[in-house]
């Protein structure tokens, strides 16, 4: 069958499902035995929860999405007079890629042609968002990865000969650990060139009321997108959740300078996933911690960086100084 105009200019790699489903099933088994209990936030972004979180993104409360977009918009051109020519754009975590748009739309000013390859973990979010794109540049290229980070990255780079923009926007770097970002940030590295950068949001810190605002908004979004995971379970494992008996918390933790966001059990209750073959207890008040979101200071920022193997080319800010746009590059 002939392709579309659009089809022509899209190609889709997807990693072993398979092996991703038996990974969910293992981690939700482990995670629940712990204590305290744990799920991992990656699990949250089936197409549901990535819906979920477009949603959340344009919430009044959470000011993350309005204040990196602010920073790509007025500042695009400034950002990509750092690039080599023919740079291609490589995106984690893409999502609908509503801000990426304002990158995109440079550089298609500057060369005429872009190579675009979003990674996420949504196959059905990653075509979408391509053939939303694709209708929109005709000058646009899109090969997209149905993978986590770490895969999608490597096989990106067996696809792409070309000077590379590594996009990773939204302050998902806060959803790791410090050593944990460092780490993941120092296997980014190894697959950059000399010419190649690296653009990463970090949101900065700031009063903890506007940050438990953000993630206790009042609409209730982001309390459906945590229950979301209970509901994945059901799904996907045979699991028995009744979420009228948990209830969204998300809390800032000083010390740790990170919103903590749990589901926490309204009973005692017994909760048995046909799939693991397995019963999981629940006292009263005990909760699931599904997500960290570490929140930056500046030097935070640098000595990230420097663990990383990575230096600062340029940072900016939104003009209420709640978030930064840092752009790095490897340290060779």
């Amino acid at each position: 069958m002939r392709q579309s105009p659009v089809e022509s200019r899209s190609t889709m790699i997807t990693t072993d499902v398979e092996s991703f489903a038996r990974s969910f099933a293992e981690d939700v088994d482990e995670g629940l035995r712990a204590a305290p209990k744990r799920l991992s936030c990656i699990y949250f972004y089936d197409y549901r929860g990535s819906l979920l979180f477009e949603r959340i993104c344009r919430l009044p409360e959470y000011y993350l999405t309005d204040a990196e977009a602010t920073i790509l918009r007025t500042y695009s051109e400034e950002i990509t007079s750092f690039l080599p020519p023919e740079t291609a754009l490589v995106e984690l975590g893409s999502g609908s890629c509503v801000k990426t748009e304002y990158i995109i739309e440079e550089l298609l000013g500057q060369y005429g042609k872009v190579l675009y390859s979003p990674i996420d973990i949504s196959r059905r979010m990653l075509k979408e968002s391509a053939v939303a794109l694709l209708e929109r540049y005709d000058d646009l290229e899109i090969i997209s990865v149905a993978a986590e980070y770490a895969e999608g990255i490597r096989r990106i780079e067996m696809h792409l000969d070309q000077p590379k923009l590594i996009l990773w926007l939204g302050s998902s770097i806060g959803n790791f650990e410090f050593r944990e970002a460092a780490r993941f940030l120092r296997g980014v590295v190894r697959f950059l060139a000399p010419e190649d950068l690296f653009l990463i949001g970090f949101d900065l810190v700031k009063d903890r009321r506007i940050l438990e605002s953000a993630y206790n908004d009042s609409q209730g979004v982001t309390a459906q997108f945590n229950l979301n995971l209970l509901s994945r379970i059901n799904r996907e494992l045979g699991g028995g959740f009744d979420l009228d008996l948990f209830k969204h918390k998300a809390i800032f933790n000083q010390d740790s300078s990170r919103i903590e966001m749990h589901l926490a059990s309204t009973c005692k209750q017994s909760v048995f996933i046909g799939d693991l073959g397995s019963t999981y207890h629940f006292e009263e008040n005990e909760t699931i911690h599904t997500e960290n979101s570490h929140k930056f200071t500046l030097e935070a920022i640098e000595e990230i960086s420097r663990q990383a193997g990575m230096h600062p080319v340029k940072q900016w800010f939104d003009h209420k100084g709640y978030f930064c746009l840092a752009l790095l590059r490897p340290d060779r």
